[in-house]
């Protein structure tokens, strides 16, 4: 039998923070209105088995395997050069909105560095902004601005992602051991050698690993994108089911499950290169 001495003393805590979870989780429940028990009925089960049949046998026709051929080779080409867009903006700006090379972090008496909050925090919103409007909403505004096509995919992904990349750049660069930075800082190394030789060995690895997560995230991206008109997979699938045609559609999604099969595997390359 369990003693006081010997009890977890975070248990208690622990059971506070499940229950403060269960009647917080309870009112959003009740908003999002769901009732798992629609799925068990007859109807729906009818209603999604027919949905699911219309998708067999995929479609496997020249003339349609080329037309997936170039809708792939699309998706994967404004995904890539979106992040390709996105890290010109993502890293500069990553570099300013972190603390990791502030002179004053670096100085013994770690006094605020109040020029560069001012510079540092504008940057931060500019983050913030860009990344809390969906890429959907930029492709709408793209579409009419520059037309149907990849353009306003790419662009879109450009600007949304380089808000998330980043601030989630800034923070891992803040993240791991600073004194090699600021070793390099106080005996007057510029800011740019105390980031390539003090801050960047150390997070290479994770920063490979999460923008090869984010190009995956943007390969989805560019597909529920096509949906609104910026090309690629997403644009083909809105044609397929507008004609009610379940087996291009099923080949459209396998062909999407060996893209991220695609970036998952390389993720794990890139990491295992750089162990």
């Amino acid at each position: 039998m369990l003693t006081r001495d010997t009890r977890d003393p975070a248990s208690r805590p622990r059971l506070l923070l499940s229950l403060l979870a269960l009647v917080l989780l309870w009112p959003g429940i009740q908003f999002s209105e769901l009732d798992l028990r629609v799925l068990v009925t007859s109807d729906s089960q009818s209603e999604m088995g027919r949905f699911v049949a219309a998708f067999w046998p995929p479609a496997h026709g020249d003339e349609f395997i080329e037309l997936l051929w170039q809708a792939t080779l699309q998706t994967l080409a404004i995904a890539t050069a979106g992040m390709a867009l996105a890290l010109l903006l993502a890293v500069p700006a990553s570099l300013l909105a972190s603390r990791a090379l502030s002179l004053s972090a670096a100085s013994r008496a770690g006094h605020p560095g109040y020029w560069g909050q001012l510079l540092r925090w504008p940057v931060r919103g500019l983050l913030i902004f860009l990344r809390s409007v969906p890429e959907i909403v930029w492709a709408l505004l793209f579409v009419r601005a520059v037309g149907l096509g990849p353009t306003a995919g790419v662009l879109a992904i450009a600007i949304t992602y380089s808000g998330m990349l980043g601030k989630v750049y800034a923070e891992i660069y803040e993240s791991v051991d600073q004194r090699p930075a600021h070793a390099l800082l106080q005996s007057g190394s510029s800011r740019l050698a105390a980031f390539c030789y003090g801050i960047l060995p150390n997070v290479a690895a994770e920063l490979l690993s999460y923008t090869v997560y984010r190009w995956e995230c943007a390969i989805r991206a560019s597909v529920v994108m096509g949906f609104v008109g910026a090309g690629g997979l997403g644009q083909q699938m809105d044609l397929s089911l507008r004609m009610f045609a379940g087996g291009e559609v099923a080949s459209l999604l396998l062909t999407f499950l060996m893209l991220v099969l695609l970036a998952d595997q390389l993720s794990r390359l890139l990491r295992w290169r750089l162990a």
